[in-house]
């Protein structure tokens, strides 16, 4: 297993639990002790970072943060049901998370903020509506209902150009909405927009409220990531760290159609990048990550911005080597070549006391853990998601943390005259007051409350994702390898940059997903046997109420 990620973390139970393996069968490489997939506190990051280790090692750090959804998500909840709970002896990771759903469930009243507060709360005049217009209308239905079989005729398609004919669809509350719940942008990719409207059209209906989000009880490296690797390293798994497989050799073969992997080389990053070799031997299989969207990150911290990080991703420095000697393993260069198209810029906000979650609270209307706020007048776009507290385990009592996000951080702030690129986190958190001022209808304004505020920051620490949503870059049929490559003999890719039909990437689902397809097939497997996916967009009342949504 080259990367442990969530993807190779379900690989390896699904060769346990369904291919018979032994845990001491399996061995897992990475470069990290924890998976970026979505925070951890701070001090374990000063050794994952070296040089860029924060100079204040104080707070918590989420990278990012996932949605996950009960309906959709269905490899996630049938390996999670085999996975014990770490908090809650005798139920199961899907236990934890459901109940814990269940009994917090997802209300957003002001998930769309503009000069005059929430737009899309109850009270305005255009709660609900879509604002689409009938070309709007027209082109995301065709889209939508466009055949599996023809995809290929968006290939290097992107959003703005499908709907050049009516730029109007980039200012409605639906786009607004629907790019920064899923990270889209204009210049993502169509196809990826075509899959998304088809998988996730139960949402359409109610995506002003998000009342179809899945929370964790914790961030998800705590409530997802340490339960599955503890579920591997009882059963014998083995776990190596910082180890950076650097090329993978393949057999010989005639015509190089075979595709076989003999041999791994890598380096030890944390022993001055000494060289090793691994020799794979016939039977033996090799479960790649092609590709990360944590890669090539950077960090700052309160009073210090970060600096960028040029290197080309190194997980997919190892697929595009690949690549190069097979003409089967796709493009990297279309998702890792061009960072205008995925980068953003998060920040997690860590305070001593509760007095910024609370004003945040009064001035969207809603309660921690109700989703998402976007500021759309925001020059670089400008989200936040304040989680049920506490997010972390070593919270303390009095301690509140959160996240938030630039989907476009060249460009300038509007209270802070500098891109996002080169804030510090102390002005990020001054670009989000003002927002949060410029909306604040009482008398007591929060801007009245700056020194206090800023008295009570344990640390604000902004990342720097060049390629946070590569995965929707443009890309054309070819440019993602299979999951199992045509004459592979004993390579799977699993990530959210392989081929498999009609899921969505960026989500974890995707990720399980391809792990099941990946084990199955090396293992001969019928794929029949896989995890039944529902289809809601062959459900003739979700479709109705989808084109109800359409008009309102």
């Amino acid at each position: 297993m080259i990367g442990t990620g969530i993807g190779n973390l379900a690989a390896g139970i699904y060769l346990i639990r369904d291919g018979g393996f032994n845990g001491d069968q399996i061995t897992m490489m990475g470069l990290e002790d924890h998976c970026a997939n979505d925070g951890a506190a701070v001090k374990d990051y000063e050794n994952e970072y070296g040089n860029q280790a924060l100079s204040n090692n104080k707070g918590f750090l989420a990278k990012g943060g996932r949605m996950l959804n009960e309906e959709t998500f269905e490899n996630l909840w049938d390996v999670l049901r085999s996975v014990p709970s770490l908090d809650h002896p005798g139920q199961t990771v899907t236990d934890d998370i459901l109940n814990f759903d269940h009994a917090h469930p997802t209300h957003d009243v002001g998930r769309l903020i503009d000069h005059n507060g929430p737009r899309v709360n109850p009270g305005k005049d255009n709660y609900k509506h879509m604002q689409f217009d009938n070309k709007d209308r027209y082109l995301l239905s065709k889209l939508m209902l466009m055949p599996e079989k023809d995809e290929e005729k968006l290939n290097n398609i992107s959003i703005a150009q499908w709907f050049a004919s009516s730029p109007h669809f980039f200012t409605t509350n639906f786009w607004y909405m629907w790019q920064t719940t899923f990270a889209f942008k204009r210049a993502s990719s169509a196809v990826e927009l075509r899959r998304y409207m088809n998988r996730m059209i139960l949402e359409f209906s109610r995506i002003n409220t998000l009342e179809g989000v899945t929370r964790s009880p914790y961030n998800q490296f705590e409530s997802i990531i340490l339960p599955m690797r503890k579920y591997l390293e009882d059963r014998g798994v083995t776990f190596i760290n910082n180890r950076k497989v650097t090329e993978l050799e393949f057999k010989n073969t005639p015509l190089q159609d075979d595709i076989v992997v003999t041999g791994l080389k890598y380096e030890e990053v944390d022993n001055d990048n000494k060289e090793g070799h691994i020799d794979i031997a016939e039977n033996d299989l090799v479960f790649d990550t092609n590709g990360s969207i944590t890669d090539s990150s950077a960090i700052g911290d309160f009073n210090t911005p970060f600096k960028e990080n040029m290197d080309y991703a190194p997980s997919a420095t190892l697929w595009k080597k690949a690549a190069e000697k097979f003409y089967s393993l796709g493009n990297p260069d279309k998702f890792f070549g061009d960072r205008t198209q995925s980068e953003w810029v998060s920040f997690t906000v860590t305070t001593n006391n509760h007095f910024l979650v609370n004003e945040i609270s009064r001035i969207t209307q809603q309660e921690p853990g109700n989703a998402l706020n976007t500021w759309i007048e925001s020059t670089p776009l400008l989200s936040i998601v304040v989680h049920h507290q506490p997010h972390f385990k070593a919270q303390k009592p009095n301690e509140s943390t959160f996240w938030g996000y630039f989907m476009y951080p060249r460009r300038n702030g509007d209270y802070v005259q500098k891109p996002v690129m080169e804030m510090t986190g102390k002005e990020m958190l001054e670009e989000l007051l003002g927002n949060l001022a410029a909306t604040d209808p009482s008398k007591d304004n929060i801007k009245n409350h700056t020194e206090e505020i800023m008295d009570s920051i344990v640390n604000v620490i902004p990342v720097h994702l060049p390629y946070a949503s590569a995965m929707f870059n443009q890309r054309a049929v070819g440019d993602r390898p299979d999951v199992v490559p045509k004459h592979s003999r004993n390579l799977a890719f699993i990530s959210q940059f392989c081929e498999q039909p009609f899921d969505m990437v960026f989500t974890e689902q995707y990720s399980f997903r391809a792990a099941q397809r990946a084990v199955y097939t090396l293992l001969n497997i019928p794929l029949s046997e896989m995890t039944p996916m529902h289809h809601y967009e062959k459900d003739p009342k979700v479709m109705a109420r989808a084109t109800k949504t359409m008009f309102r």
